[in-house]
């Protein structure tokens, strides 16, 4: 797997290029780590954690590193993390290389796909292929000022099975090609309602029989049942945070930890950001959707979310 797998995703983004118009370089960290695992397999976990730093921590030492938590993680909990990732391993890794394999494989013609439908997407972003220590199946991540575009093999193991995978990557290449072009740092709730809600609509658009969980939206377990049975409180809170920077708010709706303390279903952002999505869907295109600017899109957004709260008190609000 060491020198194979390089070759074969070299290999597939120069025929993808040829055929199909540019292709990401993928950096391929996932197949690293289980060389790593492999060779230190039934040895202590400090000599896992000390090959892994020096062999793949070394070539992604942004995300790797606990500088980009601000604090928030110490390295003894960055080691810790390490440790688990060690230990679950074994249980993971045939699933796991099956799935760096499908990677290698698919991703070119999920790209080719994509265009089919945005033909202006320029698919020029590096793409780095790891074990995310838990954090990601995948998504962006800022660090030092630059996006970094992020699949992470051991969470879409753990969320997605062997189960098809392309209303996740559509999902997710949408959020590479997706550019509201908001000033400045300023990202309140508006911001994430609106990319996560198109991203979720546009793969349900491209795949009309995908269900929840290839969607994303079964994480938790139940996620659309339990928030549409507390549609109107779910609005009524979503109206009142649409313009807060607020951490934890953001936490509640759209991870699946942390919480807000609402009793609402966490992650619950992302559905009724399809929701929003799919009420501006009544009069515009996919692709009039993804080209809306900030100030136009939130417009939109608040128009939609308004709509949807008067509506969700009648229970007359359709979904999903």
């Amino acid at each position: 797997m060491k020198t194979l797998l390089p070759l074969i995703f070299a290999a597939l983004s120069a025929g993808s290029a040829a055929a199909a118009g540019p292709a990401p370089q993928v950096h391929d960290l996932a197949s690293t780590f289980a060389t790593v695992f492999d060779r230190n397999a039934g040895k202590p976990e400090e000599a896992f954690i000390q090959d892994f730093k020096e062999t793949v921590a070394t070539r992604f030492p942004g995300f790797y590193g606990i500088a980009r938590f601000n604090g928030q993680r110490t390295q003894a909990q960055y080691d810790a993390a390490l440790a688990n990732a060690y230990a679950e391993f074994p249980a993971m890794r045939e699933a796991y290389v099956r799935k760096v394999e499908r990677f290698a494989s698919e991703l070119p013609g999920h790209i080719a796909s994509f265009r089919a439908t945005f033909p202006d997407y320029p698919a020029t972003t590096d793409v780095w292929f790891l074990h995310s220590l838990g954090e990601m199946d995948g998504g962006t991540r800022t660090i030092d000022g630059k996006v970094y575009f992020i699949f992470g093999a051991d969470a879409m193991v753990k969320y997605h099975g062997e189960g098809d995978e392309a209303a996740f990557f559509h999902h997710e290449l949408f959020h590479d090609y997706h550019d509201m072009g908001c000033p400045g740092g300023r990202r309140p709730v508006w911001t994430s309602l609106w990319a996560e809600g198109l991203a979720t609509y546009v793969a349900k658009r491209m795949h009309p029989d995908a269900d929840n969980s290839q969607l994303l939206l079964d994480v938790p377990r139940n996620l659309v049942a339990d928030t549409r049975r507390q549609l109107g409180r779910a609005f009524d809170d979503l109206r009142a945070k649409l313009e807060s920077e607020d951490p934890v708010a953001k936490a509640g709706l759209f991870q699946g930890r942390g919480g807000d303390n609402t009793g609402l279903p966490a992650r619950r952002g992302y559905y009724l950001g399809y929701l929003v999505a799919e009420e501006i869907g009544k009069r515009m295109s996919m692709q009039q959707m993804a080209k809306l600017r900030c100030e136009a899109a939130h417009t939109a957004v608040v128009d939609a979310v308004d709509k949807l709260r008067a509506a969700s008190a009648s229970g007359k609000v359709a979904g999903m």
